[in-house]
C-alpha cells in the first residue's frame, strides 16, 4: 500500500510561514506551530483571542494575493472550502507547499500528532496518512505516557 504523505520533519529556521483563517482551526494550528517558532503570521478578518496571545504578526482583513509574497509554508484554515482551494491554487502556481486544513486532498502537507517537550531534542510524532487523526492522537499520548510512566526508556 503507497502512503500519500511522507513523513518528515522540515527545516522552519527563517522559513515565512502563513496562516490564513482565525477562527477555531486556525488557532489550533497555529498553537501547535508556536511550540518550534515565534515566526509566522496570520492573515484573517476576524482573529479569535487565542490568536492574538500568540507572538505571532497579525493582520485582522481579508487574505490577497500578495499575502503570499515569499512564503514558503502555507497553512490554509478559513472554514470555506471554495476560498480555500483558491488560495491553495494560488500558492501551488508559485510553488509554495500547503496544508489544507481539513481536507487532505488538497494537501501538500499534513501535520501529525506532535509531542515535544521544551529543552528536549526528541519530537515524536504519529501520523496516519491523514486518514484516522484521532488514532494518531491516541497513539501519541500512549507513547507520551509510557515515557513520562518511565515504562519506556528513551535516555
Amino acid at each position: 500500500m503507497a502512503l500519500d504523505f511522507l513523513p518528515i520533519s522540515v527545516r522552519i529556521r527563517d522559513v515565512k510561514i502563513l496562516i490564513v483563517g482565525g477562527g477555531r482551526v486556525a488557532t489550533h494550528k497555529a498553537t501547535i506551530l508556536h511550540r518550534f517558532t515565534d515566526e509566522a503570521t496570520v492573515v484573517a478578518p476576524e482573529i479569535s483571542e487565542g490568536l492574538r496571545q500568540l507572538p505571532f504578526h497579525l493582520f485582522e482583513r481579508p487574505f490577497q494575493d500578495n499575502d503570499l509574497d515569499g512564503v514558503q509554508l502555507l497553512f490554509i484554515c478559513t472554514g470555506d472550502r471554495a476560498l480555500n482551494r483558491e488560495i491553495r491554487d494560488k500558492a501551488r502556481a508559485r510553488g509554495i507547499l500547503s496544508s489544507v486544513c481539513d481536507d487532505p486532498e488538497l494537501c501538500d502537507f499534513v501535520s501529525p500528532a506532535i509531542s515535544y517537550q521544551e529543552g528536549d531534542n526528541l519530537t515524536i510524532s504519529v501520523g496516519s496518512d491523514a486518514r484516522d487523526v484521532h488514532r494518531s492522537i491516541r497513539v501519541r499520548n500512549r507513547i507520551q505516557e509510557l515515557i513520562d510512566n518511565h515504562q519506556l526508556n528513551i535516555e
